[in-house]
């Protein structure tokens, strides 16, 4: 029997033999990486704790003592030795959840997703511990570049005022999703050289108490340092050097990109599903290049996520022209705004997920101040991810500020002209939605974005379809069912996200019986509830089609677009029933 047979919950590592519990640490690699081979998931950052997982369910007794996670691409070790380590075999791959979930187990305190938040959420548990009497240590796990984080900062000079048990892991491994940026880390690093010793300490600053480790790797040592700082009676950090994508050495190697990684072949590394053909990330590339050629000065910023947009390309040929902010969202915009009004062309890019712990600067900022920067999203779509990364929100929020243009290219060349009239607009910020449909080629007849106005595709009667951004393909497919039925649709692609144009909206309205959106995100506040209250008032029915007001978890696209009416079939039976 191998040793992991024998562990199905915490209590069964106490009696564990150092031999026992270093292959169980060998077992748990093998089964996260059995796992995410099969159906991707993030690979580096959970091999790097396994050692330091086990250690604390050795000496901790949880869920009378607290682990409260970060971002929870950390947690696949924990999720095996408290009770779901059947989740990391076939069949059962989707039975538990990518993240930390208070539903799920008894031994997780919040579901938790994004990054920053651990040392916060366990601060606010061991204050409510405190007041009420309760037991027990609680131990924050901070790591994989969420220190740089507002919040994370924001919560550690707060600790400093704190009376009482509160330990906080810095798990130390070099690394945010690709390399870490800044002076902080700069920093880190010399604590990590003087073992701890250097002049300058960040957490000691805070007014901290602060322990260090160098082989964060090691069980044995990991146990013992544990076991001293048990049931400490005031906050200390515990400063842990780890290894990113340890025991398997294709991700230790390439760190970055075996920080998350699609189904792959084991021994190789090499993915099963290669992406092919052209991306809207190597249109950006290709353009934010023949501007630099130009004499431009473009300004490229991201928040520790230049993978996304395959920016080390820019970053490689113009590093003075590039910014990696770290996990920073707030920073990139208000720095980049700030940039491109001082006469930068700032090119900010986002993924939705992760830009909405933005929202005070896109308003405060960049939209009071009319910055005239340029911030590109992905991922703003109805899909199969988690709901700690479910992306269809941003629509909602960011078309409710003013003075932003609000853009939805359904195409390259569309994509192309948005990038030339934004290089010469001076009035205020311009936010472009990248599709996640694939990249297609459609004429761009509208080239000036100065004020919304919608392009007409097709003409026809009774019924107009208005298809935005990656959706305007799935009103092709609308009309293509309704010609079935000897009904010649309208087309539009809107081109704007937030702007109506009023004048196109009333001829629609004189000449049609049903008007038709179609959206690929959340329909409460987003772009097809604002053309039915503009049109509240005329003779004509108005039909929105997108996501409800909800949080979706791993449920399958072509599910959801039934759920939603979404799917082309459904939306041809409710026309024809109102026609």
């Amino acid at each position: 029997m191998s040793v992991l047979e024998k562990v199905n919950e915490p209590k069964n590592l106490k009696g564990l033999t150092k031999e026992e519990l270093k292959a169980l640490a060998k077992e748990i690699n093998e089964a996260v990486l059995y796992k995410v081979s099969n159906v991707g998931g993030h690979v580096g950052p959970n091999l790097g704790v396994t050692e330091m997982t086990i250690a604390l369910h050795k000496v901790f007794n949880s869920p009378v003592d607290k682990f409260i996670w970060d971002v929870s691409h950390q947690t696949y070790p924990h999720k095996i030795l408290t009770g779901r380590k059947h989740g990391f075999t076939d069949g059962h791959f989707h039975d538990i959840t990518p993240y930390t979930s208070q539903d799920e187990s008894e031994h997780d305190f919040f579901t938790v997703g994004h990054t920053s938040t651990s040392v916060a959420n366990a601060l606010g548990y061991a204050k409510a511990r405190d007041l009420t009497g309760d037991k027990g240590n609680v131990i924050a796990i901070l790591g994989d570049g969420s220190l740089s984080g507002g919040l994370a900062l924001e919560a550690i000079n707060n600790a400093g005022d704190f009376d009482g048990n509160f330990i906080l892991i810095f798990n130390d491994n070099e690394m945010s999703i690709a390399e870490n940026h800044g002076g902080l880390y700069r920093e880190l690093a010399k604590l990590r050289e003087s073992n701890g010793q250097a002049e300058k300490n960040l957490f000691k600053a805070f007014g901290l108490d602060y322990k260090y480790l160098e082989e964060g790797n090691d069980i044995e040592k990991l146990t013992a340092l544990f076991e001293e700082v048990k049931d400490i009676d005031h906050p200390i950090v515990l400063h842990i050097h780890t290894e990113k994508g340890h025991g398997y050495d294709i991700a230790t190697n390439d760190k970055e990109h075996w920080h998350w990684r699609a189904a792959f072949d084991l021994e190789t590394g090499e993915l099963k599903n290669k992406p092919s053909g052209k991306s809207y990330s190597s249109i950006l590339m290709d353009y934010m290049d023949q501007q630099m050629q130009a004499g431009q000065p473009i300004l490229a910023i991201n928040a520790a996520i230049p993978g996304a947009y395959d920016l080390k390309t820019f970053a490689n040929k113009y590093p003075k022209n590039y910014w990696d902010a770290g996990i920073a969202e707030q920073f990139t915009i208000t720095f980049g705004g700030a940039a491109a009004l001082a006469g930068a062309k700032s090119f900010i890019f986002h993924n939705s997920t992760f830009v909405q712990r933005a929202f005070d600067q896109f308003v405060h900022d960049l939209a009071i101040n009319k910055e005239p920067a340029v911030v590109f999203i992905k991922g703003d779509v109805i899909s199969n991810s988690d709901k700690t990364h479910q992306g269809d929100f941003a629509r909602g929020w960011i078309s409710n500020i003013p003075n932003i243009t609000y853009l939805a290219p359904t195409s390259e060349e569309e994509l192309l002209a948005m990038l030339d009239w934004s290089m010469t607009y001076q009035d205020g910020p311009v936010v472009i939605n990248i599709p996640e449909h694939g990249v297609e080629s459609r004429p761009a007849h509208i080239t000036s974005f100065n004020q919304a106005q919608y392009d007409m595709i097709k003409s026809g009667q009774d019924v107009a379809l208005i298809g935005l951004g990656g959706l305007y393909s799935h009103a092709e497919k609308v009309a293509e069912e309704l010609a079935k039925h000897d009904i010649n649709a309208s087309l539009i692609n809107p081109l704007f996200i937030s702007s109506l144009d009023k004048k196109m909206l009333d001829e629609l309205s004189e000449s049609h019986k049903v008007i038709v959106t179609l959206e690929d995100g959340v329909l409460d506040g987003g772009f097809g509830q604002k053309i039915a209250s503009y049109l509240g008032s005329k003779d004509v029915k108005v039909l929105n089609y997108g996501a409800d007001k909800e949080f979706n978890d791993i449920v399958p696209v072509a599910e959801l677009y039934k759920r939603y009416r979404l799917a082309p079939e459904l939306m041809t039976q409710d026309i024809l029933e109102i026609l």
